[in-house]
């Protein structure tokens, strides 16, 4: 469980010809190494990050799919707020399969506020918006509204740094009766977001 952190830093820091020879071992035996139970590791690595995307794209192996999608599925939350597991999880909404994707939608579901103002779970958030399915898209903003006499989670990511851009591709993707919502629920705030340096973009959006 160890030895694959140790192989991690060595690719780090040894010249090329070096990493070369490294991965030349590995030739003919990267499935094996992969179905190893360090998916969730391999997920958080800035080079293991780009492994686990190029086997979900390329492995033809059915079996070895379902085992690294499992371990994928297990750890959605930890993933999403990494700043390589994000990139995990991101290619699943963008590629995967149908299920998959809803099952990725459905972790996060109850969450989102505090996701879109994580730096990198931001990023996912607006890739559930992109990839969802309509009635997906409809529950994820239904959250951001929040109850009709709150509105303080959508007020809340207007104002951070990372949670307008989520509002921002709220904008972009979602139905004209949503928008005509969330619109609605802006223009009540935009005087405000103008003295916020990120809630201006929304202004500007609008």
């Amino acid at each position: 469980m160890y030895d694959c952190r140790v192989i991690q830093k060595a690719l780090e820091v040894v010249d090329v010809d070096q990493q070369t020879q490294i991965v030349a071992e590995l030739d003919g035996v990267v499935m094996k190494c992969v179905r190893d139970q360090n998916v969730v590791a391999l997920s958080t690595h800035p080079y293991g990050c780009r492994v686990i995307q190029r086997v979900l794209e390329h492995c033809d192996d059915p079996n070895t799919q379902e085992i690294i999608m499992d371990k994928i599925m297990q750890s959605v939350c930890t993933l999403a707020q990494d700043q390589y597991g994000n990139y995990v999880i991101q290619h699943v909404l963008e590629h995967g399969k149908p299920h998959e994707q809803s099952a990725i939608i459905s972790q996060l579901a109850g969450q989102i506020v505090k996701m879109s103002q994580q730096k990198f779970a931001s990023n996912v958030v607006e890739k559930c918006l992109a990839f969802g399915s309509p009635e997906e898209r409809h529950l994820l903003v239904n959250e951001m509204l929040g109850t009709c006499d709150e509105n303080e989670p959508l007020q809340a990511m207007m104002k951070d740094p990372f949670g307008n851009y989520v509002v921002q591709k709220v904008l972009e993707t979602c139905d004209d009766q949503s928008l005509e919502l969330i619109l609605s629920r802006i223009k009540v705030q935009l005087n405000a977001l103008k003295r916020y340096t990120y809630g201006k973009h929304i202004v500007f959006s609008c």
